[in-house]
């Protein structure tokens, strides 16, 4: 008789975001003539820089002629692109990272959820509370977390290190030891960040306690800070405890192409078992490359072209960010993050829910955001808005908001 994976079953509801297009959907259909301002899903809204779409179109002009044209991609990923994204992203920041250690992906969530498969099923992990949800939701999948109980939204086997404004956004170093720790820096939701000095701190404890650490590096290119590492990488000690998960999408605006990166350092172990070469094994085995024209589009991130045009995109969508979060503020409103990351984490106003705040906006303002407490129980009472909307659209949500 043919059964199914069960842990699938323990997940609750639907994956956030649906939730919210469910809300948003329904809300629309009842009221055609509301104008929506969506500030919610961090999706970027500029076109693709003109460096890349001349990649793009070279790339398939070469897949027309039987002499350029080329099928499957390496394991790996094209060395062009590799050897671009290590001089650029880690050899410019004296990262000692080779070429083999980089393994090119579909994007960053992808990786995100498929990292786990590498730990036993005992393995306890440990994450920042709010949390991107699919670290959580990934090792549910692999019946890693134990029982949800649902009244205070935690699993039995998960470790919840808050995040909040009472800790300064900085977490400490939890209590039960941890065999895997997620670390997304700059922080999505929560917009803000640890200082290089701070991450050195948790590559130290890694280590200390034979730990592996899943850093997640999405938004490095809106870092502004400079005590903030671009790369966990720049810490001491980082090749023997981390892997780093980075992404095209919000840098390079890959939401719709698709691009991203697993660092897997040869010297990072569990017992004899080497990391690197189990991954390997697993990209070999389940994923058949991203796209050659996809690849070439993100060599032609790091060129001059390339360079020169993201800058002034990701420093359109930090200007979307200081508008929103310098507006709310003026408005009343406790806010933080904006400055090393595209986006703004706001408390609600007069102690709402962020479920409720979410259908007060929604329906008083048309303005659609995250609540908080879709990223965890600490989440409870915050609620996200994203840099990634046309500015028109962010100074029009702004207004919105403050006549509330």
């Amino acid at each position: 008789m043919v059964t199914v994976n069960e842990n699938y079953l323990k997940l609750p509801g639907s994956y956030l975001f649906s939730t919210i297009a469910k809300k948003v959907s329904a809300f629309e259909a009842s009221n055609p003539d509301k104008k929506i301002i969506r500030l919610g899903i961090g999706d970027v809204t500029q076109p693709l820089a003109p460096a890349i779409i001349d990649a793009l179109h070279k790339a398939v002009d070469e897949m027309a002629s039987p002499e350029t044209f080329r099928g499957y991609a390496p394991d790996l990923g094209y060395e062009f692109l590799r050897k671009a994204i290590v001089e650029n992203d880690y050899k410019a920041r004296n990262c000692a990272i080779e070429e083999d250690e980089i393994f090119v992906s579909d994007g960053a969530k992808s990786d995100s959820g498929n990292i786990q498969e590498l730990f036993g099923q005992d393995c306890k992990i440990a994450v920042c509370d709010p949390v991107y949800p699919v670290y959580i939701d990934s090792n549910v999948m692999a019946g890693r977390t134990g029982v949800y109980d649902k009244a205070t939204e935690v699993w039995s086997n998960v470790i919840y290190m808050p995040t909040t404004a009472e800790n300064n956004f900085v977490p400490e170093f939890p209590k039960e030891t941890p065999d895997v720790i997620y670390l997304c820096l700059p922080n999505n939701p929560t917009g803000t960040t640890l200082s290089k000095t701070d991450l050195q701190k948790w590559v130290d404890y890694a280590n200390k306690n034979k730990a592996v650490i899943i850093y997640d590096a999405a938004y490095e290119a809106y870092i502004s800070e400079d005590d903030v590492a671009h790369s966990i990488y720049e810490c001491e000690g980082a090749r023997t405890c981390a892997i780093e998960i980075r992404s095209f999408s919000k840098n390079a605006g890959f939401t719709g192409v698709r691009l991203g990166f697993t660092v897997v350092p040869k010297d990072l172990k569990v017992g004899e078992a080497s990391l690197h070469d189990m991954w390997a094994r697993r990209h070999g085995t389940k994923f058949n490359g991203a796209p050659y024209i996809v690849q070439r589009a993100g060599e032609a991130v790091y060129s001059d072209a390339g360079k020169a045009q993201l800058k002034e995109q990701v420093a359109y969508y930090m200007q979307n960010a200081k508008i929103i979060k310098e507006g709310l503020k003026d408005a009343g409103y406790t806010v933080f993050g904006g400055v090393n990351a595209p986006y703004i984490w706001l408390k609600t106003p007069d102690k709402m829910t962020s479920w409720d705040f979410f259908d007060f906006l929604l329906e008083k303002a048309n303005v659609v955001g995250t609540p908080g407490s879709g990223f965890g129980p600490s989440g409870e009472g915050y609620f996200r808005l994203t840099a990634f909307g046309s500015q028109e659209n962010s100074i029009k949500a702004l207004e919105r908001i403050k006549n509330l």
